[in-house]
């Protein structure tokens, strides 16, 4: 596709899009009268500009023109039930009824799930603090690290996402010319940003590389055992299990980031299948219930960098904020993970069913008109299977060898996959994020087979301009 081609399919799907949506656009251009862009969060925010959101249950969301969509967005991926699932709204009628509001006391509904989250991570003797987002839990954690060890510099993977925070905001995006090696934004200083290392998701080499050669400077090496926002793939059993003995060797902490892979897989963190612990974990989503959940979890010596008592110079002030922990947000993602638990032999196999006849029936639907779509997400021989799926389209048969290749414009279509796809789904009835999403236990085979159909008129549109 040219681009002249491209710019008549974008116009094509933007005069569609308005034409279905005329009680969104007014809305949006309220919105931007007031907030930045015309809303909170950047990726809500799209062109020409987002659905307005009218309710949303299950698999499905409406918007304010009474369009319905199927949603593989699901709440940022925290929705494994889907939308307003009535297990946790039962939970949830509960603790309104006592009150909701905020007291600005520990409220005892934290324990259980602390004690719970021990016990499924295998992390009984150690210990859990809760926060409200998956940005401050990471940025805790590589403050602890740096704390424990008494070192500044950080590693992390090229295209690991760990939220906003400063330590972090560095190897998140694709440069065709520097790569992941560079800071992802403006206000990060320098200096902070220098102290922050960047390897090659599963390349044994590159981490084996820079361990050598700065394994003494560094406090913590983060990682995803899947890769989220990167490119949804699980990491090979062997690159974490050579992490763990290597971090060991040169005394760095081990973080895994298990925001999204937490309780996704499994009743439990990928972790526990990979049999694998590492010094600190961070969850998120799931933990919620649809509410601002988050936690770092870890060894005794390491969360003992919180206490008050901690010695001087080694103190985190790890205080959480004030929804941390707050009793409705627990209650929910308490009453969801324990669902969880007790449905798993029902809950995983579906969703790893459905998972992989998407994905298989996305690159089938989009090779049918001639264009090569390739969707991650799938598991391994340790992830046993998975409800994710991220659709790719590489340029002229490019095999995608590492994570690099997924983000390289010169060997995938990004703007392709992020615009122009999304755009074109939301006009079939199916929105996704990042050309892809997660299935929910309230998407059924139908819903599977609709977008699919979906997937396939798209690729159909795409070959008339092709």
């Amino acid at each position: 596709m040219n681009d002249d081609a491209r710019a008549r399919l974008i116009a094509a799907l933007e005069d569609r899009y308005r034409r279905r949506t005329p009680k969104g656009f007014r809305i949006h251009e309220r919105a931007r009268k007031v907030m930045v862009r015309g809303g909170s969060h950047t990726l809500r925010l799209w062109s020409p500009y987002p659905v307005s959101l009218s309710r949303a249950k299950g698999a499905l969301i409406w918007d304010a023109d009474a369009n319905a969509y199927t949603d593989y967005w699901q709440g940022h991926y925290a929705n494994i039930l889907g939308h307003n699932p009535a297990v946790v709204l039962r939970a949830l009628r509960g603790i309104h009824e006592e009150g909701a509001l905020q007291t600005g006391f520990e409220e005892a509904v934290q324990i259980e799930l602390a004690e719970i989250i021990q016990r499924q991570l295998g992390w009984e003797g150690n210990r859990v603090r809760f926060t409200t987002s998956g940005t401050l839990a990471t940025m805790y954690a590589v403050m602890l690290a740096e704390a424990y060890t008494g070192r500044e510099l950080v590693l992390k993977v090229g295209g690991g996402w760990h939220g906003a925070s400063p330590y972090l905001l560095k190897g998140v995006h694709f440069d065709p010319v520097r790569g992941f090696d560079h800071a992802d934004s403006a206000g990060v200083p320098s200096a902070l940003s220098r102290k922050t290392l960047v390897t090659r998701f599963g390349d044994l080499d590159s981490l084996k590389a820079v361990l050598k050669a700065k394994g003494d400077r560094i406090a913590c090496f983060i990682v995803e055992p899947f890769l989220g926002a990167g490119g949804f793939l699980p990491a090979p059993k062997d690159y974490l299990r050579e992490a763990r003995r290597l971090t060991e060797r040169y005394g760095v902490l081990l973080i895994f980031d298990e925001i999204i892979s937490g309780f996704r897989f499994a009743p439990t963190g990928l972790q526990t299948l990979y049999g694998i612990r590492p010094d600190l974990s961070t969850l998120g989503k799931l933990i919620g219930g649809g509410h601002a959940v988050s936690a770092v979890v870890g060894r005794a010596d390491i969360m003992g960098g919180c206490e008050a008592r901690a010695p001087r110079g080694r103190r985190v002030v790890f205080e959480g904020g004030t929804f941390s922990a707050h009793a409705e947000y627990v209650a929910a993602g308490l009453a969801l993970v324990k669902h969880l638990i007790r449905h798993a032999d029902e809950v995983y196999p579906r969703l790893a069913r459905l998972g992989e006849r998407l994905r298989r029936g996305i690159a089938s639907a989009f090779a049918a008109s001639g264009i090569e779509a390739r969707c991650t997400g799938g598991g391994n021989d340790v992830v046993p299977g998975s409800s994710l799926f991220f659709i790719h389209f590489p340029r002229s048969g490019a095999p995608f060898r590492t994570v690099d290749d997924l983000h390289d414009p010169r060997v995938s279509d990004a703007d392709l996959r992020e615009r122009i796809l999304k755009l074109a789904l939301l006009n079939e009835g199916v929105h996704v994020m990042h050309g892809g999403g997660a299935v929910s236990t309230a998407h059924d085979d139908a819903a599977v087979l609709r977008t699919i159909d979906a997937c396939a008129e798209v690729g159909r549109l795409f070959k008339t301009y092709a």
